[in-house]
């Protein structure tokens, strides 16, 4: 698959505004009024926010969040020990620390990072982000310190 591919089918992946039709939940965010469907737009859902390192769920597929998220600076190192982390850089550059060397991403370029293994996320400079992790996954690795879930 290629990344333009992934993308689009991120961007189309259903938000979480659900609605009762029938015994069925149906999607409400991704239709318009007359039933047709819509993209979730990264960029739109980007200039929704200036944080750094506090992620926005903008869909959710198969018990994952999609996340974009803008950072600066450096993260707390951190691992996750059941989950894998996913970081796709969508502008910007990022460095991914680990503790046996570092991995630099730049647009439309992605790493995962294993479960279990140690890393710092950098940003000299402000970059956005898409992430994909299983929901709940806490970002520090830790619920106590994590960011809260935001949605929009």
């Amino acid at each position: 698959m290629r990344l333009g591919d992934v993308l689009i089918a991120a961007a189309m992946v259903m938000p979480f505004q659900y609605q009762r039709c029938g015994s069925r939940l149906r999607h409400t965010d991704r239709m318009e009024s007359d039933g047709t469907h819509r993209a979730v737009n990264l960029a739109e859902r980007l200039g929704q926010f200036d944080e750094h390192w506090s992620p926005r769920t903008v869909a959710e597929f198969n018990g994952h969040d999609v996340m974009v998220v803008k950072v600066r600076g450096e993260f707390v190192w951190h691992h996750h020990d059941d989950t894998d982390d996913l970081f796709l850089v969508l502008s910007g550059r990022l460095t991914i620390r680990l503790r046996d060397g570092d991995v630099e991403l730049g647009p439309g370029e992605l790493f995962v990072v294993p479960a279990g293994v140690e890393h710092q996320p950098f940003a000299a400079e402000e970059a956005e982000m898409m992430l994909i992790e299983p929901s709940g996954t806490p970002n520090t690795g830790d619920r106590a310190t994590a960011a809260k879930r935001i949605a929009i």
